[in-house]
């Protein structure tokens, strides 16, 4: 299985049990650092989420994924929040933060920076739009866009 296969399956048999916590499964992530497999599962909730929260879906979500088997080379599970500067991949994050101050990073400089800052005002499968700080619209083409962050502001 490939790596977008394994997060698929992942994440078919984790919403329902993550669901029944009323936590929301941000991201999966697949990935190997150096020797070693990763498997990272990032949950949200309201009011967010605890220490205990990330260790409960732990201990609840290893048995189900041993007795699935779908990760054939042995690997590290880690279970986390996504964090105040948290990536926005899905239609319905885009929605749920549209208003707010996002980072936005690209694979071709628009006005000569690599990196954008704006208020999240739409997106589609084509394009993203922010408007930065001097009030300005900038349409960004969605095959431009690296990564979409929430901001951390001071």
């Amino acid at each position: 299985m490939n790596k977008k296969q394994i997060v698929d399956e992942v994440t078919k048999y984790l919403e329902p049990i993550l669901a029944e916590f009323n936590y929301e499964l941000v991201d999966v992530e697949f990935v190997k650092e150096g020797p070693t497999f990763y498997l990272r599962i990032y949950i949200d909730k309201e009011g967010g989420i605890t220490i205990e929260d990330c260790r409960v879906t732990s201990r609840t979500i290893e048995p189900v994924l041993d007795e699935k088997d779908i990760i054939e080379p042995a690997y590290m599970l880690e279970v986390s929040s996504p964090g105040l500067d948290r990536v926005i991949k899905k239609d319905k994050d885009f929605e749920r933060f549209n208003g707010e101050v996002v980072d936005v990073k690209l694979y071709t400089p628009i006005n000569k920076q690599k990196t954008l800052q704006g208020e999240l005002i739409s997106k589609t499968d084509e394009l993203l739009t922010i408007c930065d700080e001097e009030g300005e619209t900038i349409e960004i083409p969605m095959k431009n866009v690296v990564v979409v962050r929430l901001a951390i502001l001071f």
